[in-house]
Order: structure tokens, then C-alpha cells, then sequence
């Protein structure tokens, strides 16, 4: 006779229940026609609820919205509220969709059929918001600068992607549960590395090409990517260099970009050696994770070879926060970059980057986009570009 616990009993029991409940969700979602099949789509989409607030009349910023630990998962969308409100943004939007929306009593029946009317809602959106900037708001040398982009070709493959992984409920169950049990001993971005999750896009090959100036057929010396994470992004850099080096701090993270064939140099390492110089420097989504970001600044200076440059991606709006060595999250070297809008923070960093002995050869808005899971078929955050040189190896 087999005795097993009550609380094992309590668990399977609900776990039994939640899933019962998915599948007549599924069946109801199918039946009244709402279910949408992720395959038949291009350029899928999801632009998740967030409550956020209006900033001017042309353009809304969520300048308050915090981001969660240690995650690139806070979501937003610019919205045509009225000015200095704030609301939640395209969830279930419609009165319509609210008023032929079943009564769902268990909550994850109830997320997994929001997520469904989310995706179909937004199935044919181009995203044109993304990447949009208002260029009167920036001084004359930053706006010959601004490279203008759309959604293309790789950035819907990562989208459907991201909606068909969502879809996969018992891996999402899986990812549910692990997650809650790695947490007590894993930081959030080494609980990605290891399920396997939670991988970024930010740019395509085509993007880089022309942020950059080079043609496919280039091919460069040493790239350096600072902060790589699983090396999903790095690989799209890496076909244009012979060299590609990383640095992570998660150890799990350093085991995938070791898989791919990266050399991962240590913290300390990838500056101070005289014998090392790189062609780009890459420091995506790091200035505001990273405990002293100046420092970061000067170490990348010292470390490019002759005409180097820097692809620099910073989050706006800006928010600091140390995953890492940090119990308050604060980093030790703060960065003052605050603005009511997007314009206004890329200007504040376009100084801040000047005065660090660097000039900006271009910029972009691009989005930071990040796997989903049960809830959301992706998670999105507004990164503006830069293509960074040294003011030494400007002509005179």
C-alpha cells in the first residue's frame, strides 16, 4: 500500500482541474470561432495590457513603469489616451470583446483565453509605433543621424515564434512550476539559461547592415559582446567577424555561449589585455544593469582597435537596476537620465556619450523583445541604438 501525502494529493488534484479547464477554454475558444491558429499568420503579434500614462498629445511614454527583476518583461504601447491619464492599454480592448467574453472562474483558464483574444486582436499589427521617433524633438545633429526601420522579415519569424512557444501549455506548466522552485536558488537570468527560455531579439541581419554601413560580405576582425546572455543575439553579429568573445556573469549563460563557440573572457579580462582589441564592441541592454556604467564607458574606450566601434543599446525609459552583488539593486555609479519622452532621453545620452569621448555615427529605435510565456506571447521594451566611435578617430 502506497501512502501519499495530502498536500501531493491537494496539488495533482489542482494541477488536474487547471488543465480540465485549459482544454475547455480551448474548446470553447474553437467553437465560437475566437481561437486563432498561430500558423496561418505573418507579422504576429501580441501588445500586452499595461497601465500607463499619457506623457503629450503625439506621443504617450511609460516614463513609471518599473521593470521586474532582473527581466527584460515590462510591456508597453503608445496609445492615443488623453493627456496626463492613465489606463490599461488594448486588453480585451473592445466593449464588444467584454461583453462576449465567458465567465471563467479559474485563473489560468481565464490568462491562457485572454492571451488568445490578445493575439488575434492584434495579428495584423505592423508595429509602426516601435520604431517611430518625433524628429523635431531632436537638436539638427542628432536628427541626420536617425536611421529610420520597420518591422521585416526575421523580427515576424522571432514573433510567431514567440506565439507558437506560448502556445505549447504544458511547457509553459513546466516553465510555471520550475521557475517558482530555481528562484530560491537562481537568479532570474540563470533560471532562463537553464529552461532554456526567455530568449531576446533586438535586430536583424539587415538591420545591422545598414545601422553599421557594411555589406554582407564583411568581415572584420574581434567582436566583443558585453553581457551576451544565451548568445541568441550575438550569433547575428558574429557572422560578420572571424573572432566573436563574450563576457556573462551567470554561469549557466557561459555554458550556452560556449555551445555556440564563443571565447568567454572573464569580468576583469576583456579590458585588460594590451594584446586584445576589438572591431565592435557590442554592449546591448548593460549600462543600466551594470553596477558602474562610466567605468564600463571608459573600459569599452580603451579596448577598440583602431576605427572600433560600439553598438550601445540602452532601454528607455531608463531605469537602473543591479541583478547582481547588489542588495539594494542601486548601482554604485548612478547615470541622471530622465525625460518626459523618448526624443528627450536619447539627447541626454547623445551628451553623456560626448562626454565620455564618443561620437555618435547613427541611431535607431528598435524593439527589445523578449519570449513570453502563458500569459503573453512576447514582452517588449523601447531600445534606442547607437553607433558609437572614438572622438580620436574622427578626421580632423
Amino acid at each position: 500500500m502506497v501512502i501519499v501525502p495530502n498536500g501531493c494529493i491537494i496539488y495533482g488534484s489542482q494541477l488536474i482541474f487547471n488543465l480540465l479547464a485549459i482544454v475547455n477554454i480551448l474548446t470553447y475558444t474553437t467553437n465560437c470561432g475566437a481561437f486563432c491558429d498561430p500558423n496561418s499568420h505573418t507579422g504576429l503579434n501580441f501588445q500586452a495590457a499595461t497601465t500607463s500614462c499619457s506623457m503629450s498629445n503625439s506621443e504617450k511614454e511609460n516614463e513609471d513603469i518599473p521593470r521586474a527583476e532582473g527581466s527584460i518583461i515590462t510591456v508597453h504601447r503608445e496609445t492615443e489616451q488623453s493627456p496626463g491619464t492613465c489606463g490599461v492599454v488594448n486588453d480585451m480592448s473592445s466593449d464588444d470583446d467584454r461583453r462576449h467574453m465567458p465567465y471563467i472562474r479559474n485563473s489560468m483558464a481565464r490568462a491562457v483565453y485572454m492571451k488568445m483574444k490578445e493575439d488575434e486582436n492584434n495579428r495584423n499589427d505592423r508595429h509602426v509605433y516601435w520604431y517611430r521617433i518625433i524628429l523635431s524633438r531632436l537638436s539638427p545633429a542628432l536628427q541626420e543621424k536617425f536611421i529610420q526601420f520597420e518591422q521585416d522579415e526575421k523580427t515576424e519569424e522571432f514573433l510567431t515564434h514567440c506565439v507558437d512557444l506560448s502556445n505549447e501549455i504544458f511547457t509553459q506548466l513546466f516553465h510555471t512550476i520550475a521557475r517558482t522552485v530555481l528562484k530560491v536558488f537562481m537568479t532570474q537570468t540563470s533560471i532562463n539559461g537553464y529552461l532554456h527560455r526567455g530568449s531576446m531579439f533586438i535586430f536583424s541581419s539587415h538591420h545591422i547592415e545598414k545601422l553599421l554601413g557594411m555589406s554582407s560580405y564583411y568581415k572584420g576582425d574581434n567582436l566583443l559582446d558585453l553581457g551576451a546572455g544565451d548568445g541568441k543575439v550575438t550569433k547575428v553579429l558574429a557572422q560578420y567577424y572571424r573572432n566573436t568573445f563574450a563576457t556573462e556573469i551567470s554561469s549557466v549563460m557561459v555554458k550556452r555561449l560556449r555551445s555556440h563557440g564563443f571565447s568567454v573572457l572573464g569580468l576583469d579580462e576583456w579590458y585588460n589585455n594590451d594584446g586584445l582589441k576589438y572591431d565592435l564592441i557590442s554592449c546591448l541592454n548593460l549600462i543600466d544593469r551594470c553596477d558602474r556604467p562610466m567605468k564600463l564607458l571608459a573600459d569599452i574606450r580603451s579596448s577598440l582597435a583602431p576605427n572600433g566601434r560600439v553598438l550601445l543599446a540602452v532601454v528607455i525609459p531608463f531605469k537602473p537596476y543591479v541583478e547582481f552583488e547588489s542588495e539594494t539593486h542601486e548601482p554604485t555609479e548612478l547615470i541622471r537620465v530622465k525625460g518626459t519622452n523618448f526624443e528627450e532621453e536619447v539627447e541626454q545620452f547623445y551628451h553623456l556619450f560626448s562626454q565620455s569621448g564618443f561620437s555618435v555615427e547613427a541611431f535607431t529605435r528598435l524593439p527589445y523583445l523578449c519570449e513570453g510565456d502563458m500569459h503573453h506571447s512576447y514582452y517588449v521594451l523601447s531600445d534606442a541604438v547607437f553607433v558609437l566611435k572614438k572622438k580620436d578617430d574622427e578626421p580632423s
